[in-house]
């Protein structure tokens, strides 16, 4: 028998055995009975939500949003980030571009790469030079991790030979219409609170932070003092993005993740068959309608479990795990001291660069020509800097040396302004050299003291360092040789062990200053967990009233890095005018402080009452008139338009408080006014004076009425101030000290004569 038939009649076996396996199954398989139900399998999952998102390169980019790739710097990136609770479905580049007319077709191109893979290139064709160009670039969402660096490489060419790298014609500019569209589909969680606060807060999201609370009614004043903690919490974590908390009563968000509170007595409709709790827990769960959204619930047998809980999620959020936490106890140990907010410059020593740092390899940069090296500087706006002669900074640096003594130079700028340049010297390159890694660094860095002008900072500060190389390119030449040299890139460091010192100079501010309220959080601020700071609610909020509270809360969590754990809550203003501390209003002004010398804005439901000065200010000018602050006019309109303000002013119990009021006219869009300018920086930034008034066209400032100081400076130095700011009476003085001097020194000189004749008669 062949192996051919062998292979047949086996075949037809294992067929007849499938055959007859197939009838038994047929005859084992039930029969459905009309009246019986059948058994129903799982329903499949509801389709993942889908969101686009469109990132354009005027928030991806470094400023102004464009970027030039020339012949020293051929390179530029952007980075994105990409939510844990997402996936990208779909990526397209969109690029807007234009190269330059000099450049050669088809040897020129634009290479971009995505976390250093190629994933595009660009050929430059006759018909592009000198025109703008849009062109598509779809991206593989393979490749797009959880964070992202998209990099843009220019291959330039001039000339087919004897080309100078560093030639001025070698451009190509990427436009701020450029950016990528993303289509990103949800996932599904486990509830799981070690990657807490993943997902109400992703760090890879470039977004402003919006995160709903939920209540099942109207909270009380532990309830609101409970989210306020919490809100500035996640605002220390959101920090540069913003971040808004809105408020609902017994009702989740649409397609957003939300913070639930709710107590055993008190609990939202869809929390009724919810366990009761006997301890402080905290509990991550899916929404009833939506298993892509979750709830973070704050769960307690009352109010004060609440408060525990959030505390408890404040301080050791590291110790969070699975789907539910309790928390068994939170105690405060020191409190924390004076301007030592996590986020500012430290003014008890000297503060090293690494503690300035934001990101890994900070001060670090590299290329042909190195990128600038930047910190950013936030200091307490009450720093009384007059009288200060420079701030000293020691500076250390390392970097590649150029070939020659060219002119290159490491440049220092503070707030876009030059202060200061050193040269970068050539090695001496005589003879053979050993290479010593010294076990302590520092010894061979190039280390430098520098001033820096104290008037030039303000409350936020950008200091730069820009390393700048003259680079030598040959090119061809009048005798026909062509030399041609490659590029090499230069390393710069700017070494961590570098320090400013800030140490030893006073607190003294002029007040109101709804700048330092806006920019810092400040007087509140002074203490980073608002240990001196009581808050006025009305006794009866609704859920903008709320919201607003969370949202201020959140900017002084965002402005210091800490949250306001010792922030204190009432509704009572007897309670309030009797504690010595700093006062924050919402949407209430007791009736005892609505006097026109006091308050220089009032706003209600019906009219508005503006002050106006003698002489309008800008943000920029600091005016020290008494006469520009007087009230010229008292105005009273009636209005139906939306109208919010930020009043500030001294408060009538205690001088060394403030008190700042955040007020709108009762409408909701009054109240959304003023929630989005305390999200928006540009509107804090224009915030400024004793008053704010916000409308729908923006915000205006103002200053009026009598300004007061908060700090202490020794009489002397007070007066050195008050004589610096009036030049006439400065004047007056030096005469005066003149005269006095030389009139002393006449009477000693007649002392003198008179002795001299004496001895002379005798």
């Amino acid at each position: 028998m062949t192996i051919t038939r062998v292979n047949r009649w086996v075949a037809a076996l294992l067929l007849g055995s499938a055959t007859l396996s197939c009838a038994l199954a047929q005859e084992n398989t039930p029969v459905s009975v009309p009246g019986e139900t059948a058994v129903q399998s799982l329903p499949p999952q509801p389709a993942a939500p889908l969101r686009n998102s469109q990132l354009s390169f005027v928030k991806l980019a470094p400023p102004p949003g464009s970027m030039t790739l020339s012949g020293t710097r051929t390179s530029g990136q952007i980075e994105f980030g990409v939510r844990s609770d997402e996936v990208v479905t779909r990526a397209l580049l969109n690029l807007t571009y234009r190269p330059s007319p000099a450049l050669l077709p088809v040897l020129s191109q634009l290479k971009v790469y995505l976390n250093d893979e190629l994933i595009g290139l660009i050929t430059i064709t006759p018909d592009q030079l000198g025109k703008e160009i849009q062109t598509q670039l779809a991206i593989d969402p393979r490749y797009i991790a959880d964070f992202n660096r998209v990099r843009f490489e220019l291959v330039g060419h001039y000339a087919n030979v004897c080309e100078n790298p560093a030639n001025s014609t070698i451009w190509l500019d990427i436009g701020k219409q450029s950016g990528i569209d993303l289509t990103l589909q949800k996932l599904p969680l486990k509830n799981d609170l070690s990657h807490f606060p993943e997902p109400f807060f992703d760090t890879r999201d470039p977004r402003p932070l919006t995160l709903p609370m939920v209540f099942a009614a109207q909270p009380d004043i532990k309830q609101q003092r409970a989210a306020a903690i919490l809100a500035s919490w996640f605002g220390s974590k959101a920090a540069w993005r913003g971040q808004r908390f809105p408020v609902l009563y017994n009702q989740l968000p649409q397609q957003q993740h939300a913070v639930v509170f709710a107590t055993n007595d008190a609990r939202p409709d869809f929390l009724k068959d919810l366990p009761p709790v006997v301890k402080p827990t905290v509990e991550m769960v899916s929404q009833p309608d939506s298993p892509y959204e979750k709830m973070l619930l704050i769960l307690g047998r009352n109010d004060d479990d609440l408060l525990t809980a959030v505390q408890g999620m404040a301080q050791g959020e590291l110790l969070l795990r699975g789907d539910i936490s309790t928390i068994d106890s939170v105690k405060l140990l020191s409190p924390r001291q004076a301007y030592d907010a996590p986020n500012w410059v430290r003014t008890d020593r000297r503060t090293t660069f690494a503690e300035l740092t934001q990101y890994e390899n900070q001060l670090q940069s590299d290329g042909v020509q190195p990128h600038p090296v930047s910190l950013t500087l936030n200091l307490p706006p009450d720093l009384f800097l007059v009288r200060a002669r420079g701030i000293d900074m020691e500076l250390s640096y390392r970097f590649t040396a150029p070939f020659e003594s060219d002119g290159s130079r490491l440049a220092v700028n503070l707030n876009n302004q030059f202060i200061q340049d050193y040269p970068l010297p050539p090695k001496n390159t005589a003879g053979q050299q050993l290479l010593h890694i010294p076990l302590i660094q520092g010894m061979l860095d190039k280390n430098h003291e520098l001033l820096i002008p104290a008037l030039r900072l303000g409350v936020v500060n950008q200091l730069r360092f820009d390393f700048d190389y003259a680079n030598t390119f040959i090119g061809g030449n009048a005798d026909g040789r062509c030399e041609t040299v490659t590029p090499v890139g230069h390393h710069v460091v700017v070494d961590d062990s570098s320090s400013i010192d800030f140490s030893g100079y006073r607190h003294y501010i002029e007040m109101p200053s709804l700048r330092a309220w806006a920019n810092a959080g400040f007087p509140f601020s002074r203490y980073a967990d608002l240990a001196q700071t009581l808050v006025l609610m009305p006794p009866k909020p609704d859920v903008q009233q709320v919201s607003t509270l969370l949202n201020a809360m959140g900017n002084s969590g965002a402005q210091t890095g800490y949250p306001a754990l010792r922030v204190q809550l009432t509704d009572d203003w007897a309670t309030a005018k009797k504690q010595d501390v700093d006062l924050l209003m919402i949407g209430v002004i007791p009736k005892d402080l609505q006097d026109d010398q006091r308050i220089p804005a009032l706003v209600d439901a019906t009219a508005s009452w503006l002050k106006e000065p003698v002489r309008r200010i800008t943000p920029q000018m600091n005016p020290q008139s008494g006469r520009d602050q007087t009230a010229e006019s008292t105005t009273a309109i009636s209005s139906r338009g939306p109208l919010a303000t930020v009043i500030g002013f001294q408060s009538p119990f205690y001088d060394q408080r403030s008190v700042v009021a955040l007020l709108a006219d009762g409408t909701p869009r009054g109240w959304q006014l003023l929630n989005e300018a305390m999200s928006d920086s540009d509107k804090r930034g224009a915030m400024s004076g004793s008053t704010a008034v916000i409308r729908e066209s923006g915000v205006n400032s103002l200053r009026v009425g009598e300004s007061y100081y908060v700090g202490h400076l020794p009489w002397w130095e007070r007066l050195w101030s008050l004589l610096s700011i009036h030049p006439f009476w400065l004047a007056l003085c030096a005469l005066f000290v003149v005269v006095l001097f030389a009139l002393m020194t006449w009477r000693l000189m007649r002392i003198i004569t008179r002795r001299r004749l004496l001895d002379e008669d005798e």
